[in-house]
């Protein structure tokens, strides 16, 4: 392997390393928000929760609500892993 695709390869690494830290921010300012029966969590698209309420009569129901706004959370970092894994492609030559 030439010095250059050496060179060449470290740039494409720092691409997808600069491409994943831009993603990252752009989950980090997403927001979810799920209520349901007095329950009500806010988090960030990198699953950072940012306030959770939750009504006396239904302390119960806290953890149901949160792992659907983890799971909300997810498919959003999902979905940018996915627009991310189309300059992958490129460049591992599938």
């Amino acid at each position: 392997m030439a010095i250059t695709d050496k060179f060449q390869q470290l740039r494409d690494l720092k691409k997808m390393r600069d491409q994943a830290m831009a993603i990252q921010r752009e989950l980090a300012a997403e927001e979810v928000v799920v209520e349901e029966q007095g329950v009500k969590v806010v988090m960030t698209g990198d699953q950072k929760i940012k306030n959770l309420e939750v009504d006396g009569e239904n302390q119960n129901r806290l953890i149901e609500v949160l792992n659907k706004a983890i799971k909300k959370s997810q498919e959003i970092a999902a979905k940018k892993l996915q627009e991310m894994s189309g300059g992958l492609s490129g460049l591992l030559g599938k």
